[in-house]
């Protein structure tokens, strides 16, 4: 690694397992000190055992409760001295139509997706600010951008954190501090092979051949890795997108550009393709 993130503290909520434990690895590696959040302690201590000694600190508790996001931030300040890096990645994406998803798992999804990011960044922003600048990177979907069928939660909370990341950008882009947006695509995490056992039952095949099938048309035909989504992560939190705040970067395999109905009538096997 080069170093991106020598001297920086950062705190990433969801970092006990996926994507968000693979971007607690990266920041290590590249030389960042780091607080993990999340409410399953057993996670949070598989993360930490696997990196340096004081590199990492882990704090249980529910991004949903406004004190506990709070705690985080305060924990991450008398961890390190500061908070330059403020990663949201805490999420969960149960499926259901408006019609049978229940009114409290509704009001989870958008608790956990976007209102946990605003409690962080409500309580971070002011210590970024009295340093002299900071970056947020808000971990969002592909569906923030388009639509998944029976999952409106999801699709609301992360359409909702884009707009909230922009408003953050153009509000506080005076104050030194950027927001910035990554959008994973297919990624092969726990929670998106869970989300495949009725397709892999469809298909007569398992989650991986069903996260292959599910991701075949796009250009790079296959879904990313968790430690595929950390380098658009390092990139937005270093002092390299220094002049970069607002964007949203699809990590999607390409899958932004492909109409999957054409894809689908053309036969199209991008493997073979000249």
């Amino acid at each position: 690694m080069n170093g991106q993130l020598n001297g920086k503290v950062a705190l990433i909520t969801g970092g006990g397992s996926g994507i968000g434990a693979a971007i607690a690895k990266r920041f290590v590696a590249e030389g960042a000190k780091i607080v993990i959040t999340g409410r399953r302690k057993e996670a949070l201590a598989e993360t930490v055992a696997a990196l340096p000694e004081g590199s990492v600190l882990p704090f249980a508790g529910d991004i949903r409760n406004p004190d506990d996001a709070k705690a985080m931030v305060e924990a991450t300040v008398a961890f390190g001295g500061k908070i330059d890096i403020l990663v949201n990645n805490a999420a969960i994406d149960p499926p259901g139509t408006v019609v049978n998803i229940s009114v409290e798992l509704f009001q989870s999804v958008i608790e956990t997706n976007l209102y946990g990011p605003f409690y962080t960044m409500k309580y971070a922003i002011p210590f970024m600010k009295d340093a002299g600048g900071g970056s947020i990177v808000n971990i969002a979907s592909l569906a923030g951008l388009r639509r998944i069928p029976a999952m409106p939660a999801y699709c609301a909370s992360k359409s909702g954190l884009i707009g909230l990341s922009q408003t953050v950008a153009l509000d506080h882009g005076c104050d030194g501090i950027r927001c910035n947006v990554v959008a994973p695509g297919a990624t092969s995490t726990a929670m998106l092979e869970n989300a495949m056992a009725g397709l892999a039952k469809t298909l007569d095949t398992d989650s991986k051949g069903a996260l292959l099938h599910m991701t075949r048309f796009n250009p790079i035909p296959r879904p990313a890795s968790p430690e595929e989504i950390t380098g658009a992560v390092v990139f937005f939190a270093s002092d390299d997108s220094a002049v970069i705040t607002g964007t949203v970067l699809p990590v999607d395999s390409g899958s932004c550009v492909v109409d999957p109905n054409g894809a689908a009538l053309a036969g199209m096997n991008w493997g073979d393709a000249d």
